[in-house]
């Protein structure tokens, strides 16, 4: 067993950073969902949306930060481009959404897969003895799980 410079076993750690970079792609897509959706969300509801918007995607282009440096503290690279973006994203892509119900359905959406991705690195960090991965993961959880429940009580439906 070969561990790396952190105390993790160097397979591992490599495993994790794949993950943590799949996890990255479909993070930068739900972001730029919810700059999409900022940008375009009419009708009544406009002024309270379009905040609520902006603090979602300030919250995740910071968590896209701390995603690509993990990858980085793990020893691999973060994907950076586009192209890598979409093709190892699975969240659902929103174009041109301006309805209020529509927008707030794709964050649900989105944070529903960014969940599974989350609770599956989750389990896989805590075999590796990840405590920084770990840690990462369930602070996501709890937040995310927390919007989701807001959004689907915004919708008038139950978790």
């Amino acid at each position: 067993m070969t561990l790396n410079s952190i105390g993790l076993e160097s397979n591992k750690a490599v495993a994790l950073a794949k993950d943590l970079n799949y996890l990255l792609a479909n993070f930068q897509i739900y972001y730029q969902n919810l700059r999409g959706i900022h940008w375009n969300i009419k009708g009544k509801r406009f002024f309270d949306l379009h905040v609520k918007f902006e603090e979602l995607y300030n919250d995740a282009n910071m968590k896209v930060d701390m995603l690509a440096e993990r990858v980085l503290t793990l020893g691999e690279t973060p994907l950076h481009t586009f192209e890598d973006y979409l093709k190892n994203a699975q969240v659902p892509i929103g174009k041109a959404i301006s309805q209020d119900e529509r927008a707030v359905q794709l964050i649900v959406e989105s944070l529903t897969e960014l969940l599974n991705i989350e609770r599956d690195i989750l389990n896989k960090s805590d075999e590796a003895n990840d405590e920084g991965t770990n840690s990462m993961m369930s602070d996501f959880i709890t937040e995310q799980e927390k919007t989701v429940w807001m959004m689907k009580a915004w919708l008038g439906e139950t978790v």
